[in-house]
């Protein structure tokens, strides 16, 4: 007979008895800001056999994912890699391998993700000079020459698609200014990889990192990476341990290199997804991919403006694949997106700073930019608005149409 034990506070008594039930998610339709849909492909992808982290065929699907990534990243960089977590330990891995203590950072804040990366090089113990403008704008190359006030900088870091805002910055332009200041080019990446062009050689980018869960369409879970030769140069010049030893390139390489030398378990299941979903990426073609992204955001946003709603980015500076919407007046944030949400299955994202609770951010990513889904978000935010009360302008569905056709 088991043993009755006493009751103690908060210990599940019959454990049996109370196992929740196995998973059964609702299927959404995400047109956030991330994570984006996931293609079927992908999703079976992980289902696949488990291999161990140093099998002779994972080695070779490891190969491939890195072949696969220099063509998306468009460079011939050696030390290209997925680092194992989110978007976040990409920008992590950038940053610690790059910055020493007193080194001087320009780092570009125009919304969230700049006002991270800046934080994160402070913590690495980087001087960083902040490099600001409006939230929604774009940078101009002189905005980092008068920061910089012509004092010699080690990085020069700027998000290329600012995901709280949908801003998209122009990078051949700034790769002049890091030149005249001695410093590495360095690009956030996370929201434009897979659905705007990334051409880091061309562009002279020396580090760049992204995230799967947005264009790629691919699970949350890894950060792609990429240094030049002249950034692994730098590193191997430190003066410094890395601070981080998980995201320790210098060990790390070693892993993804020749030497195959054991760093950490790499995620197995989460790299055969990447896989896949840079196959489909390579196999639609990188400019079909970013046309299909610009036509359908072209629609969304002739069918938001027909409905009398604004962007708050201007069309020259604003991202295809994250469309930032004004929220009329009178409208409410939370209770908007939960009607969508409820009512049509689909997920938009609010806004963030001082966009929260005056902007939606809508996503057209990867697998889940579609027409199908643009008639469906112009459907969705329609209804929404008309139940607080809110008369559409226009026909919506047909401006888009007209945008597509035109």
């Amino acid at each position: 007979m088991p043993q009755v034990q006493e009751r103690i506070p908060g210990r599940i008594e019959d454990p049996l008895s109370t196992l929740p039930p196995s998973l059964n998610p609702p299927a959404r339709i995400l047109m956030g800001p991330g994570p984006s849909d996931v293609a079927p492909s992908v999703l079976r992808a992980m289902a696949k056999p488990t291999l161990g982290h140093l099998d002779p065929r994972f080695l070779e699907v490891m190969d491939q994912i890195r072949d696969m990534l220099q063509v998306v990243f468009g460079t011939r960089n050696e030390l290209t890699m997925p680092m194992s977590g989110t978007g976040s330990a990409g920008m992590e891995t950038m940053i610690v391998n790059l910055v020493e203590p007193g080194d001087r950072v320009l780092v570009g804040v125009n919304g969230v993700f700049g006002t991270r990366m800046a934080d994160v090089a402070r913590r690495a113990g980087a001087e960083v000079v902040e490099v600001k403008t409006e939230w929604g704008k774009t940078f101009t190359p002189e905005a980092f020459r008068e920061a910089a006030a012509g004092q010699p900088c080690k990085l020069l870091c700027v998000v290329h698609a600012e995901t709280s805002t949908g801003a998209h910055q122009a990078i051949p332009p700034l790769k002049e200014v890091a030149e005249e200041l001695g410093a590495l080019l360095c690009l956030d990446c996370v929201t434009s990889l897979g659905g705007v062009p990334v051409e880091l050689d061309a562009w002279g980018v020396d580090a760049a990192y992204s995230g799967t869960q947005k264009c790629l369409s691919c699970p949350p879970g890894l950060a792609p990476v990429s240094f030049s030769a002249r950034a692994a140069d730098f590193m191997a010049k430190r003066r410094h341990p890395v601070q981080s030893w998980y995201l320790d390139l210098g060990m790390i390489r070693n892993y993804w290199g020749g030497e195959r030398a054991y760093h950490h378990t790499a995620p197995i299941n989460m790299l055969y997804a990447l896989h896949e979903a840079l196959r489909l990426a390579l196999e639609e073609g990188l400019e079909a991919r970013f046309l299909r992204h610009r036509r359908l955001s072209e629609a969304l946003v002739a069918g938001l403006r027909a409905m009398g709603l604004s962007i708050r980015v201007p069309d020259e500076e604003r991202l295809p694949q994250l469309t930032p919407v004004a929220i009329p007046e009178g409208i409410n944030d939370a209770q908007g997106r939960r009607f969508m949400l409820e009512q049509f299955g689909l997920e938009i994202g609010g806004g963030l700073g001082p966009m929260a609770g005056n902007t939606w951010r809508i996503g057209l990513m990867g697998a889940a930019c579609s027409r199908r889904n643009v008639h469906l978000c112009l459907s969705a935010v329609g209804a929404a608005l008309g139940a607080q009360g809110y008369s559409i302008a226009g026909d919506p569905l047909q401006a888009a149409a007209d945008a597509l056709n035109g």
